[in-house]
């Protein structure tokens, strides 16, 4: 389908297929778009585009504020439009923004002399100050790993579309439709417009509480892309009309967090084809993934390497290891990110990360875990993914997180820290179904029963609160 320019004002203009925008209105997308812009350019310009954080909570709203920044050249910083007056100082101790777009009644709140804007725009604002040190045209992605702590990954146009081409060539397509769950403040979300918009697909947008509920969104699931986290694929699983539905999908990419087995074997059963896949912010979003061909065929890899990207396993000398053999993950890839803001990455020839796994011969990636969250128990090295995988096959916990906790005597105990599946479960029944599936010294010596794990939006556990929880408990 042709495309139609929808906003002329924009240098260069803005344009989209006429049916780009499935259940939106893309007339007054558009018209959204043009008001932000003018916005921005209508007064004299400062000598430097202003740096403008995007915090809003409604999808299109959010959409808009975004390619409107780009289109004067911003750098745009995306935040999380739920964060806490804690969070908040951290964004503005280390951005210094001179906007803020979102309709958050808290931020007034939290620092009343930000002044609100005239023209309907939901606009907070503040003397301007200096440029980032990276340039202008930079896409700034917060991401907080394990430890809750904000910090932006500094992307552009061309590494967020570097990504979108080597998912393009991977999965062998022209066009690239989403069906987006996720958040648009988080890389996985954000890509999957991003996808949609540099390919000519469609972006559809839905709540995964509507989905969960049994709503489903109006479009061909035979034609989309879906992308959940493993939390969230557990949930519409336990819905067979939805899993059903779910199977529909022409892929279902799962990341963010490690999943199970037990999980990976549930959805096999449905014939969902699941392409679980290895990537994170600082790569905007996937580089490696599994096909779901090779899914449905029994493999629980992360899959082979994007195009775009090259992953290496190395020792903690840096040396690159063979296969099957177990060690840091170091990345080199088109979608790298160019630093943390406000500063670059120095001039390595990759990227190490925290994450631990290996390579089989037949170049599929495996993650074992992090290497910090390792647990030293005795000697002996445990870690945390494969005894949470298999407390979760007991089908006694609706969730659960292991950590290590310092002891005299052991350096470190394994600990469990678990929602359980019902009121009948005990530590002993817990003990019992685990004794023929782990090693005796990677058995949790504490169990700590708790409502709910202190996950974000992606899955993620934030480890610095699970071990609060635990430190508390002992």
């Amino acid at each position: 389908m042709a495309k139609r320019i929808i906003v002329n004002s924009l240098n260069p203009p803005f344009e989209l297929p006429d049916n780009w925008l499935v259940g939106g209105d893309s007339g007054e997308f558009a018209r959204i778009v043009d008001r932000q812009f003018q916005q921005i350019t209508k007064n004299p310009a400062p000598k430097t585009p202003p740096k403008i954080c995007i915090a809003e909570s409604e999808p299109l709203q959010f959409l808009a504020s975004f390619i409107s920044a780009r289109a004067a050249k911003c750098p745009i910083f995306l935040c999380n439009p739920n964060w806490v007056k804690q969070e908040w100082e951290q964004v503005f101790d280390l951005v210094e923004p001179d906007l803020i777009w979102g309709q958050n009644a808290e931020l007034k709140k939290i620092f009343p002399s930000l002044t609100v804007r005239q023209g309907g725009l939901r606009l907070y604002s503040r003397e301007f100050h200096s440029p980032t040190k990276n340039g202008f045209d930079t896409i700034v992605i917060p991401t907080g790993g394990s430890s809750g702590k904000i910090r932006f990954a500094i992307h552009t146009w061309e590494t967020l579309t570097a990504s979108v081409q080597g998912f393009q060539q991977y999965f062998n397509l022209e066009k690239i439709n989403s069906f987006c769950v996720l958040p648009l403040y988080h890389v996985s979300g954000l890509m999957q417009f991003v996808r949609s918009y540099t390919t000519g697909g469609k972006l559809a947008i839905g709540s995964f509480k509507a989905l969960e509920s049994g709503k489903k969104s109006d479009i061909e699931p035979e034609e989309f892309f879906i992308s959940l986290v493993p939390t969230q694929l557990q949930r519409l699983l336990q819905n067979p009309d939805t899993a059903n539905w779910l199977s529909r999908f022409r892929t279902v990419l799962l990341g963010g967090a490690p999943a199970w087995p037990e999980l990976l074997e549930t959805a096999r059963n449905y014939q969902i084809k699941l392409a679980p896949s290895y990537g994170m912010t600082e790569t905007a979003s996937q580089i490696a993934t599994l096909k779901p061909e090779h899914f449905l065929a029994g493999n629980n890899s992360c899959g082979q390497v994007l195009p775009h990207a090259k992953i290496t396993i190395r020792s903690p000398q840096g040396e690159i290891l063979s296969s099957n053999q177990i060690g840091n993950i170091a990345v080199n890839a088109k979608s790298l990110a160019l630093g943390y803001y406000p500063e670059k990455f120095g001039d390595s020839e990759y990227f190490q990360l925290d994450d631990l796994g290996f390579i089989d011969r037949n170049n599929y990636l495996n993650i074992v875990g992090r290497s910090s969250d390792k647990i030293i128990t005795g000697g002996e090295n445990v870690f945390p993914a494969q005894v949470e995988a298999a407390i979760r096959t007991t089908n006694l916990v609706t969730d659960v997180a292991v950590i290590g906790l310092p002891d005299k005597q052991w350096g470190q105990v394994v600990t469990a820290i678990y929602v359980p599946a019902n009121s009948e479960v005990t530590v002993k029944t817990l003990q019992a179904a685990i004794e023929d599936k782990l090693s005796k010294f990677k058995r949790p010596k504490y169990w700590v029963i708790v409502e709910q794990l202190p996950r974000n939006s992606q899955g993620k556990i934030n480890r610095e609160q699970l071990q609060e929880i635990g430190l508390k408990y002992q």
